[in-house]
Order: structure tokens, then sequence, then C-alpha cells
């Protein structure tokens, strides 16, 4: 230790910046996605050439080293004075009455919610991984033998990120493994941490890593290397978890010895160098390297943890957010991130109220200036200018791990506020920011980024959608964490003489809330667009026969209003408090006791965050905390009125609609083709994979021609009847023939003269469940594809001959199913310009074009 402690006081002594300018300015070698290209690249002279600029920023060394005393204490004395100093100031105390964590263990999702879902869907991502090909670069780095393959991409043998997904996932594990008690996880984690202690163990040192520790001499010597520190907080954060929430104390010996290895060549830099060496390296990301140090800190109480911790705080950018000063502009967003959450965990361990401020200016700053309507941040990994996110519309917009890591940030500030501001955060970033990064229900298939620009789609952005094991992004990673604990935010303990609880997310789940001793069921009926409502109903079931007095605050958002808005226990009315605050109940609750919550939802538009006057009208829709993406592939266009009739120009679809989709399909030759609408011309295109923008394409809503046409029917229903076919995605447009031997094509309903027409009647071919489409106006003539086609054939009406004539009977006959897309339950119709707009959910999307801003004109 000698030296490191008196270094550590004295920039302590000298406050935050001392003038310092701060030594992480980023270039593009910040952004993993260019990192991993560059080093991937066989182009020595690109390499050369952004090498050459690394780390060329301004230093201040000569001022610290002329700080730096000369042996004013003793070795031995160093420790003991150093902690004094750290008393004095600030005392290593509880900072105040936090909101406390409600443990994963005690917390089950409902298998009816989407939450629970998108958690199976991880659980079995999780378990299709493979123990050796997990470790095998960490293996290889201790020379021991390398059973099984290595996985591809950021976690291939040459990667030099190698191993962060692997601290990923002691984390995810421990966390799922708490939320499901899955047995065969806890059998795979338990399996991963042995494996690492044999390579730790074999190396001798303390060192654990996927890679070689001459990295970490590069690091220090200011040379090119893609952030080791990054790789080593994750290594330990998982190695914590499998300690906090699995009980391994191996985890926890690991870890300790883990710090005690890079707390020596900390030290060693210091010492040989200067403290400013030591900072200058921080240019290069280092994750939360700050935030775990503090967390091992309250475990162990070592101070030599807590010194470490504060070595990696950054004072550079801190001192930013220290003074409030709005100057995140280029940096690196999910670099600087998890140093803010570090801070925040300063706070907490040491009780220094600067860091507490820290974590609220941050919070104020990104909140006010960088945020888009999904709660996320950055453009292209990075921030851009403050109020100027018009223009950063592009597929490269909120970076995954930023979401996840903002999500901590806001939740340490509820704890220690029990501010609505946060909470609302937490629902708007973890709905429509992180429940879409998954793939439907695919297991293992996840995006970097979820693109901003109007006719985006997440499968068809720079990175696209990830491979199960090939890619191992960053954001694979905070993925899989996310995705294991849905639970943890849901409720949280209040400590007193009665205990209390607060519910902030409205999630099918249920609590076995021990200090309350009552297991709490909460159930959420499925939002719908035709019944603006969110019902909530909880019900309560003492544990050993009665519970004591406590208090639940419930939170009522602020995107609801009172008009409608109800609560009642046991049909007993209760005091609707404002929204943005929350509705107090304190009883001593008994066996079938029932709270039922009905909160209004209403349509909003959102301006972008964005002062320039001629960007005012670029603005997202949302329903309740749900952000609404219009169905389109450039269009962004709306016509909505004045801000007090939204609703007249944003209309639910009814839920009997679904029962109206139908889509039309042939085989010809191996191959299944199915009728499309291509931009708006009618084509035969081959049968395309669920959850694809072509999905949408090839359905259709059937509207009867009669009277009856509100009637729920089924498919079966149509045949002999005259019929509309609206596209799916084209709401208030139609399919029309344009004469004899003329392409079909889609017009506006408004223009239609009786040319959209048909009658469904039994297949010419004869065949059972096949139909043909025959013009309304013209008998005889039907919608015809010809014979062997390929895709991309256009539909026209063609006439039968007089006799008989087998190709034509076949290419005017068509299966018809159900729909290969459905509307959501949340699907609204918006009036645009040109075109109607079909509106969805953003979470609900995988990969159709879709626009979450637009153009909203009065």
């Amino acid at each position: 230790m000698k030296g490191l402690v008196v270094l550590v006081v004295l920039s302590m002594l000298c406050g935050f910046g001392t003038s310092k300018e701060c030594t992480n300015t980023p270039t593009q070698l910040s952004s993993h996605t260019f990192r991993y290209a560059l080093l991937s690249s066989e182009n020595e002279t690109w390499k050369e050439e952004m090498f050459a600029h690394y780390h060329l920023t301004p230093t201040d060394d000569s001022a610290w080293a002329n700080l730096l005393p000369r042996k004013i204490l003793r070795e031995e004395d160093e420790y003991s004075w150093a902690m004094m100093y750290r008393n004095l100031k600030s005392p290593l105390k509880s900072s105040g009455n936090f909101l406390k964590e409600v443990s994963l263990h005690n917390v089950r999702l409902d298998p009816s919610s989407i939450h629970w879902q998108a958690q199976q869907t991880n659980l079995e991502y999780l378990l299709m991984l493979d123990v050796d090909s997990l470790v095998w670069s960490f293996r290889k780095t201790a020379g021991l033998s390398t059973p099984g393959t290595a996985y591809g991409g950021w976690e291939a043998p040459n990667s030099e990120l190698r191993g962060h997904f692997v601290g990923h996932y002691l984390s995810a594990s421990a966390q799922m493994w708490a939320s499901t008690r899955n047995d065969t996880i806890e059998k795979k984690m338990s399996a991963v941490v042995s494996a690492l202690s044999a390579c730790q163990v074999k190396m001798g040192s303390g060192y654990l890593s996927a890679f070689p520790s001459e990295l970490f001499d590069r690091f220090e010597a200011i040379k090119p290397v893609w952030a080791p520190y990054y790789t080593i907080h994750k290594i330990l954060a998982g190695l914590l978890d499998q300690y906090t929430l699995a009980d391994n104390a191996q985890a926890l010996k690991m870890a300790k010895w883990m710090v005690d290895y890079f707390y020596n060549r900390v030290r060693n830099v210091i010492i040989n160098y200067s403290v400013e060496r030591h900072y200058l390296s921080l240019n290069e990301e280092t994750g939360g390297m700050n935030d775990v140090l503090y967390k091992l800190f309250s475990i162990t109480g070592d101070p030599k943890h807590l010194v470490l911790a504060h070595l990696f705080d950054k004072p550079c950018f801190l001192g930013l957010l220290a003074v409030q000063a709005d100057d995140i502009s280029g940096f690196h967003a999910n670099t600087h991130i998890p140093i803010v959450i570090g801070a925040q965990m300063r706070y907490e361990i040491t009780g220094d109220p600067l860091y507490k401020d820290i974590g609220t200016s941050f919070m104020d700053i990104v909140n006010s200036s960088h945020s888009y309507a999904t709660g996320g941040t950055s453009v292209g990994e990075f921030w851009s200018d403050p109020k100027r996110l018009a223009t950063t519309l592009h597929t490269e917009n909120e970076e995954s791990c930023t979401t996840y890591n903002m999500l901590k940030v806001s939740r340490h500030l509820f704890r220690w506020t029990k501010e609505m501001a946060y909470a609302d955060y937490y629902e708007r970033a973890l709905t429509n920011g992180v429940l879409g990064i998954q793939r439907g229900t695919e297991p293992g298939v996840m995006i970097y980024m979820l693109p901003q620009h109007p006719g985006s789609s997440k499968g068809k952005s720079y990175h696209g959608w990830g491979t199960l094991y090939n890619d191992f992004w960053c954001c694979y990673g905070t993925g899989i964490e996310s995705f294991s604990k849905l639970g943890d935010s849901i409720y949280f303990e209040e400590e007193g003489e009665a205990p209390g609880l607060y519910i902030i997310q409205y999630i099918s789940s249920s609590l076995d809330w021990k200090s309350g001793q009552i297991v709490i069921n909460q159930k959420v009926d499925p939002v719908v667009s035709s019944d603006p409502y969110l019902r909530v109903t909880l019900t309560f079931s003492p544990n050993e026969g009665s519970s004591q007095a406590s208090t639940l605050n419930l939170r009522i958002p602020s995107w609801t209003h009172l008009d409608g808005a109800t609560a009642t226990i046991n049909s007993q009315s209760l005091a609707m408090p404002a929204p943005g605050s929350f509705l107090t109940v304190n009883r001593k609750w008994s066996s079938g006791d029932k709270l039922s919550l009905q909160l209004p939802i209403s349509l909003r538009n959102e301006a972008i965050q964005d002062d320039r006057h001629q960007y005012a009208s670029i603005q997202a829709i949302l329903y309740g905390p749900y952000l609404l993406a219009g169905h389109t592939s450039g269009d962004w266009n709306l016509k909505t009125g004045s801000a007090e009739s939204l609703s007249d120009s944003i209309t639910p679809i009814p839920a009997s609609y679904n029962e109206q989709l139908i889509s039309f399909s042939q085989d010809s030759g191996n191959s299944t083709f199915v009728l499309t609408n291509s931009n708006q011309s009618i084509t035969m295109e081959e049968y395309p994979k669920s959850g694809t923008d072509a999905c949408l394409q090839a359905t259709f809503r059937i509207v009867l021609n009669e009277s009856s046409s509100s009637e729920v029917f089924g498919i079966k229903d149509v045949i002999g009847k005259s019929v509309m076919l609206e596209p799916f995605d084209l709401p208030g447009m139609l399919l029309a023939q344009q004469g004899t031997d003329g392409s079909l094509a889609v017009t506006n309903s408004a223009d239609d003269d009786g040319s959209s027409i048909f009658r469904v009647v039994s297949g010419l071919d004869g065949k059972d469940g096949t139909v043909s489409l025959e013009s309304g106006s013209q008998a005889g003539c039907y919608i015809y594809s010809g014979v062997d086609y390929k895709p991309g054939q256009s539909m026209k009406l063609s006439c039968e001959s007089g006799s008989s004539d087998t190709g034509f009977n076949q290419g005017a006959s068509f299966v018809m199913n159900k729909g290969l897309s459905e509307y959501h339950p949340i699907s609204f119709v918006a009036k645009g310009d040109k075109r109607n707009f079909l509106l969805a959910p953003l979470h609900s999307l995988r990969d159709e074009f879709y626009t979450i801003y637009f153009n909203i004109q009065a």
C-alpha cells in the first residue's frame, strides 16, 4: 500500500478537479462498434492512423507531481491516518432512510404477464449456453485444457473484450435463480464459478480474466487496448451477485483475491508514475469499477476496497456533474453512466451528500435534454448536444446498455427520495426501452441499438438482431441481466415501527412480504385500446394466520387523470390523490381483503427534446406508459388537430377486428407464396418469416360490403359474400382492380368507385379449403396470379375463357387462412396526410418498419 493511501487523501483534500482538465475526452475509439471493426480489420494503415491519437489529451501531470509528499508518514501509519481523515471528512455511515430493495427471492412474476414471458425466453437462452464454451478463453489464458469450442463475436479468443459476457452470465444466472429457483440454472452457474476458480488458482496471483494480463500493461502504459477493466468489472459484479443472491462463498473469496491483485497494480502505477497517470489511463472505458468496489466494501469493510473504489471515481467527469454543468455532449454514454452509478453507491456507503447531488444532477440533465420518448439515450453510443435531438434520429440510437444503466440510476434516486418522477421514468424506460429488445419469444435474439429514425426496423439497423453464439455484444450482457431481474423494482420496503411497502410498477406478480407478514398477489388486467383503463387488483393472504398493521403506498402515475379513477377496499371507496403521488392505505390486512385500482389511460403527444422552433411539430404519441409506433417505412406526417382533440383523430381498433384478418396463399413448385401489398401494388411473394414487415403486408382485413359489415364473423362465414380487402398496415385503404388484365393496386377508400368489391366464392380449382375472388362489377373475372410465377409477380384481374382452363383455375384459387399478423390489444388508427397509420406499442414490434416520432400538424 506504500504511497497509495497518501495520494488518495491528497486528491480528496485538493477537491474534485483541482482545475483538472478531464482526461476522458472521447474519440471514435470509445465506440464499441468502431473498436470491434477496427480490431477485426487487416488494414494496418487505418489502425496506425487511429491509434496515433490515442489518449491525446492535455494533462496536468507536473502540477500533481509537485503536490506529492516526500515520505510525510511512516508506511505503517499511512493506513490508519488515511482512514482517520476519511472519517473526519465524511463519516462512513448509512446516508439516510432509504427504501429497501425487496429480494428477488420473494417476488414471482405471473405467467399472464409479458414480463414473465420475457423472463422465460431469457431463461431458455441461459440454459442453452454451454459452460465449457463460456469459460474456454479463461482456461486458455490459465494454461488449462480447453474442452468444447469457444464462442464467437466479442467472446472469440482473439477479441480483447472476451470474458465480459461471462461476468454478465454470472449476474444474470444468479438473478434468474433467485427469480425462478430453476434447478438447472443453479447447477450451470455453480459450474461456471468452479471453472473460473480453477483458472484463478492455476494462475496463482489472484488475476482472473479471459485475456492475459499484458492488456493491463498496455492500459497502464497508455497504449491501445480495448477496455480491460470493463471486463474485470463484469466478472467482479458477477461474482458478487453469485455471493449475495446464491450464497456462493467461493465467489466472494475469488472477488477479494482479484481485487488484491488489481489494488497492487494501481498502487504500482501511482508509486512509479503519479495519480495523474492513473487518471489518464481511465480515458479507456472501465465500466462500473467504482460501483462494484463500493459494493465489495459494504460486504467486507476492508478500507483498501474503499480506497480503490475512490480511484475509479473519475473526478474529471463527476466534477462536471458536481457543478451541475450540462457538458456531457460528446462523451461516450455507456462509459460514463456506470461511473455515476458508482458515485451513487459512494453516497450510500459514505454519506457524502456531494455524490447524492451528482446522481440527481446527472438524471436531471439526461432526462431533460438527452432522452428520447422511450426513456433511452445516446446516438451512435455518444451523447449529442442538449435539446437538439430532432436531428439525431438515426438507426443507431439508444444503445440498450445505456437504458439498462439509466434504470439503475433512477432506481437509486427513487429509493432515496420516493419522488414519482423517478418511478415514472423507470416504467417508461422498462416498458419501451427494455421489453422490446428481445425478438418476441426467440431465445437469445436481441438488439444492440433501438432505432429512432422514421421508417426504422429493429432488424435492419447496422447491427440488426444478434445471434445466439456469435455476437455477445455488450448489450447482450446487459440484456440477459435485464430479463433476469424484472421483479426487482415492483416493490420497495420502508422500515419502521409499522412496515411500509411502495408499489411502483403494475405488473402481475406476487410478493411474499416477510416484514409485513403477508403475501400480496397483484393481478393486472391486460391493457387494451378500446377500454382505456388500467385495472389492478391486490389480494392479501396473511402468513401464519394474521398480519401486523402495515402501510401500502400505491403509485398513481403522472400519465393518468382523476376523471374515472377509483380505488376500493372490499368495495368501499377510497379518496383518490392527484396523479404523481401515492395512494396510502394503512390497515391490518386480513385474508381475502381485496384492494382494487382503476386508472384512466389516455392518448397524449410529447414533443421531442429540441428547443429549435422548426422542430416543434416532431412529437411522439403515448398511451399511458406505452410509446406507440406507426407501421410505416418512412411516412410520418400526421394530422391530429389540437392537443385537446387527439382522441378524435386517433381511434382505437376493436378487438373483434382480429377475427377479420386473413391471408391468401398458393403453392407453386416447392414454395408457398402469399398475396402481398408491395408498396401499394399487389404481388405474390414468398411466405415470410414470422414477425417481419412482410407478414404485415401479406395480411388483409376482410370487410363485408353489407349493412352487417361491423358484425363479427369467421373466415368460413364470408363464402358467397361481397367483401372489400383492407391492407393490414394501411387502414382506410382498399385493394382495387384497374380493369381486365390490369394490375391490382391499393387506393384510398374515399376514392372508391366500386372497383374494390369482390365476391368470395369456392375455389375454381375445386379443392377443399380454397377460395377465388371474383370481381363485384365484372362477373367471371377473378384475381389471378398466373402459373409458375416468381416472387414479385404482379397480380391482375383476369377473366375465364369459355372452356375449362386448369391453369387459370389454379392461378385464381387461394388458400384463405388466418392473417399472418394480428392487431396488438393496444392498437390505434391515426389520420395522416395522404394515408392513415396503424399504431401499436413499440415493445411489441420485431422486424416491422416503424416510426415513433411523427411530424404532427394541427
